[in-house]
């Protein structure tokens, strides 16, 4: 068995590492290369980062923070938010991510999934999905819908048929976060997140509303994920990424535990 992976993300905005509920009524909460490091010496599998508001405001991708956090860890990392061509994805992973994650794009270009696969091979594309359960209609049969512009702009697209449309056009890892769950702290989807796992055969992160270890416990057996997002739960130091790691591994999850 693979070991699971814990992953720390970073919503950034201006340059901050920022925090929100339900992608709403977001607060700073530091500097981004800061708790990078701090997470990477921790003993984080990864990072992610995401420019929130990139794709809604049509900005250009944040290049400046990614060349910092290169010369700041020295773990994989993933950068989201503002990709919208290859030449962006090029310019990301030049600055030193190892992966780059298009969610908006994609859905409006769904080809870009196949030119990044192509050009930088498909362990460097990560298709970002947000999704909101809707209930079951015959547009959306899995009763899970995509959104887009960080939760702005509903799709009519189903959400497991379209994670298996990216897997087919050259992703090779997905990351999925439930809005209704997202800074909630009451716990990941795991319906949702079993149902994308369960059918496609990449990877699947799940993301939204890890509130405690018991949370990633249950995301990581139930909903069948290869890795959890975290967020809230170690950016105001309730837990620590040490802590969750010996708590997952005594409760039989595989884990990397060296630190």
């Amino acid at each position: 068995m693979l070991s699971r992976r814990i992953i720390p993300c970073l919503d950034v905005h201006e340059g901050r590492t920022t925090k929100g509920i339900k992608f709403k009524n977001n607060i700073d909460i530091g500097d981004p290369v800061t708790m990078a490091r701090m997470y990477y010496e921790a003993g984080a599998d990864e990072i992610v980062f995401y420019d929130i508001t990139a794709s809604h405001e049509k900005r250009n991708i944040m290049i400046d923070v990614v060349r910092r956090v290169a010369e700041t860890i020295f773990i994989p990392f993933s950068v989201g938010g503002g990709i919208r061509t290859v030449d962006d994805m090029r310019q990301v992973l030049l600055a030193g991510a190892e992966k780059i994650s298009v969610n908006s794009a994609a859905v409006n270009n769904p080809d870009i999934i196949r030119q990044g696969a192509e050009a930088f091979g498909n362990q460097c594309v990560v298709l970002g999905m947000d999704v909101k359960h809707v209930g079951k209609s015959p547009a959306i049969p899995s009763g899970y819908e995509v959104v887009i512009n960080g939760g702005r702009r509903h799709m009519g697209m189903d959400a497991l048929e379209w994670a298996q449309k990216g897997q087919a056009l050259g992703a090779g890892e997905i990351c999925l976060n439930s809005i209704d769950a997202d800074g909630m702290k009451t716990g990941y989807e795991l319906t949702l997140t079993a149902l994308i796992s369960e059918n496609v055969s990449i990877p699947v992160i799940a993301s939204g509303g890890a509130g405690t270890p018991d949370h990633l416990l249950d995301v990581l057996t139930k909903g069948k994920a290869d890795a959890a997002l975290i967020a809230s739960m170690v950016h105001y130091g309730t837990y620590t990424v040490p802590e969750i790691k010996k708590y997952l591994d005594s409760k039989g999850v595989k884990m990397r535990m060296g630190w």
